[in-house]
């Protein structure tokens, strides 16, 4: 399969939240990331799809100004990622793999130690919307140490939103979780996404991109091989054979045709 990447954009730059070109990074002899073009729309949840080492985290934490590329250039709401950190720090939200919450602080005042370190004006009702938002109220008071897992995620991503960022950027923020804290931190995602927020979602699994993402873009070995909706990305195989019932390609098949492998358990 030549050239397998769908729909590239068209939108001008005001429409586009983070915009990503030819960036390259190595580590040493290892190269990471080997010239990755990617676009994000404002308002929308793009999925980063790939496996474990495709360097997914590597462009997250470039787009956070945590890591200059070696080459390439990328923009975050509009500012330069290197010549313009400050700016791109300001204007984003990074979650990590692991809830940065503090276990023994309630989860409320998680979320007003936050407003209070950004200099926001009313932190306590900051954040008991927050708490609405993300359906914590009846948890708010107590100490994030008793939280299940998928209420501290929740809780993690409303940190992440105080001071309303216009690029919220979340790192594989389902690792380890079991499926129903899965869902829980899937709907909070969703509800991002219902309030404008940009989203760019970093995942290695397959049915959270399918679920949650407006657009899908597959990274593997460092290179983007194909993006585009769903729908798009389901056109790269062939149409769906009608026998007893329409059996549509999923994101799955779609996954191992364009990376060209596939594990023992999907064989």
């Amino acid at each position: 399969m030549s050239e397998p990447i769908v729909s590239g954009s068209a939108a001008g730059p005001a429409a586009v939240a983070v915009r990503v070109s030819g960036v390259r990074k190595a580590f040493t002899a290892l190269q990471v990331l080997r010239g990755v073009d990617l676009e994000v729309q404002r308002g929308t949840i793009l999925a980063l799809l790939g496996s474990n080492g495709a360097g997914k985290t590597t462009l997250i934490r470039i787009l956070a100004t945590l890591t200059r590329p070696d080459s390439g250039s990328a923009r975050v709401a509009g500012f330069d990622v290197v010549e313009q950190a400050a700016e791109v720090r300001r204007s984003i939200s990074l979650t990590g793999q692991f809830a940065a919450v503090d276990e023994i602080l309630s989860g409320r005042e998680n979320l007003v130690l936050v407003a209070r370190l950004r200099h926001l004006k009313g932190p306590g009702a900051i954040a008991d919307e927050l708490l609405a938002r993300f359906a914590l109220i009846e948890a708010g008071a107590r100490r994030v140490g008793t939280y299940s897992g998928g209420m501290r995620r929740r809780l993690d991503i409303a940190m992440s939103l105080i001071g309303d960022p216009a690029v919220v950027l979340l790192d594989e923020p389902t690792t380890g979780l079991d499926p129903e804290a899965r869902i829980e931190v899937w709907g909070a995602v969703r509800a991002l996404a219902a309030s404008g927020t940009t989203v760019l979602l970093t995942t290695q699994y397959l049915d959270e991109a399918q679920q949650l993402a407006d657009r899908i873009a597959i990274l593997h070995e460092g290179r983007i091989i194909v993006q585009g909706t769903l729908a798009e990305l389901q056109q790269l195989l062939p149409p769906a054979r009608v026998e007893y019932v329409e059996k549509q390609p999923t994101l799955e098949d779609v996954f191992f045709a364009v990376v060209g492998t596939r594990n023992e358990e999907h064989r």
